[in-house]
């Protein structure tokens, strides 16, 4: 098989990839990008619904979970929004802020991609797909491979053997594996001895048993403003009604702090007194499902009412048929809706992956690992999420970027 030899071979040619091939080329290293997938970069392609959210101003430590929640600041702090901003600028894309300091292509994603292709040919960086990887060592050995003086790894490819100095995981994490998600990262973690915190799906769908979510199963594609709290976190969006549950921005956000069998705490009326709006029409003759239809979408309120009434011993009549304490019962159930999901929809639908590689095992300051010299782990295959709204991207180009610096 032919032998290639690298100063730095990157596995996986997304986001945090491209990045960290486009800062070691401007270094003068010879880079490698290995990927298996026959289209470079689906994921930013398809992100944003198709104008990636490429960043979000605002971006902070305090937007990711991690079982080490500082580790993030480093790399964040060297690479901002800002410098996204200022790539994607002085490339001529134009943008919007769409909300909450979600930045968006005004145009496609492609753009962004287009972006990130021309930086790593400006810096020499050569490209190896589609290409599978059948193994990774690394050994003392090495080094007497091919007169690869000061190389650390051999990786066997479909294609050939690259033998580089370094070598960078950027692999992603399991969502939408129809577009090619794997394993990977963390079984090269695993044959290295690096632990991988545990994994699960973020930034997804919520479903529910049949029994508790009968009642809105006819209401599927109903949308509303909600604050939706979970896990100590709290987010104000709207919610979605499926076929099978919830979605929407709230539920995707809160999804990633809900644990198995804990309770989502809904507040349908945010910002009001639904108390008061309730003794206002206390002496009208209004039925209350038309009084709530005011505030809420009327499908919804049919349904809500249908399943909340029931557990209240309530029915629906005029408002001021209702005693007092009744009304601030239902007062508290439209502030507290309390309903327990069963599940998630999976990495099929979940935007992210939650865990990763362990922080304690890598370096903060250079994505390298501690235990085994050369090796780098960034981008999404790391243990740090970030929540909706840019922030994931923002975590690719900054552990990119760093890591860039190093390799």
């Amino acid at each position: 098989m032919k032998e290639i030899c690298k100063d730095v071979a990157i596995i996986g040619g997304g986001a945090a990839g491209m990045m960290c091939a486009i800062e070691a080329g401007k270094r003068c290293r010879s880079v490698l990008v290995i990927d298996h997938a026959f289209k470079l970069a689906e994921k930013i392609r398809i992100s944003g619904g198709g104008r990636c959210n490429f960043t979000n101003r605002h971006t902070t430590a305090e937007n990711f979970l991690s079982n080490n929640p500082h580790f993030c600041r480093s790399a964040l702090a060297r690479f901002t929004p800002q410098d996204f901003i200022a790539l994607i600028e002085k490339h001529g894309i134009r943008y919007h802020e769409k909300k909450f300091g979600q930045l968006f292509c005004n145009d496609s994603s492609q753009q962004i991609i287009n972006m990130l292709q021309r930086e790593c040919a400006d810096a020499k960086v050569d490209w190896q797909m589609p290409s599978r990887i059948k193994q990774v060592e690394n050994s003392p050995a090495v080094a007497e491979v091919a007169n690869a003086a000061g190389r650390r790894f051999i990786l066997t490819t479909e294609r050939n053997i690259v033998i580089a100095e370094s070598l960078v995981i950027a692999t992603g994490g399991l969502s939408i594996p129809q577009i090619g998600a794997s394993a990977f990262g963390y079984q090269i973690a695993n044959q290295f001895g690096i632990p991988v915190t545990t994994l699960r799906p973020g930034l997804v769908g919520l479903t529910f048993a049949t029994e508790d979510f009968h009642g809105f199963k006819g209401i599927p594609g109903v949308s509303l403003d909600a604050e939706v709290s979970c896990g100590g976190a709290t987010f104000r969006e709207n919610i979605l009604f499926t076929h099978r549950g919830l979605s929407g921005p709230a539920i995707l956000q809160i999804s990633s702090y809900w644990q198995p069998g804990e309770a989502l705490h809904i507040n349908l009326l945010p910002q009001q007194d639904a108390q008061k709006i309730l003794f206002t029409y206390r002496q009208s003759g209004m039925e209350l499902s038309t009084v709530m239809t005011r505030y809420l979408p009327k499908r919804f309120v049919q349904a809500w009412c249908g399943v909340i009434f029931a557990q209240l011993g309530l029915v629906i009549k005029p408002v001021n048929q209702y005693r007092d304490v009744e009304l601030r019962q239902i007062a508290t159930a439209l502030h507290d809706w309390q309903i327990t999901p069963s599940g998630t929809v999976g990495y099929k639908k979940a935007e992210v992956t939650l865990g990763g590689i362990d922080t304690r095992e890598l370096s903060s300051r250079t994505m390298e690992s501690r235990s085994v010299p050369g090796l780098y782990f960034i981008g999404e295959v790391v243990d740090v999420t970030g929540q909706l709204g840019g922030f994931n991207f923002q975590w690719a180009w900054s552990s990119g970027y760093v890591a860039g610096q190093f390799v």
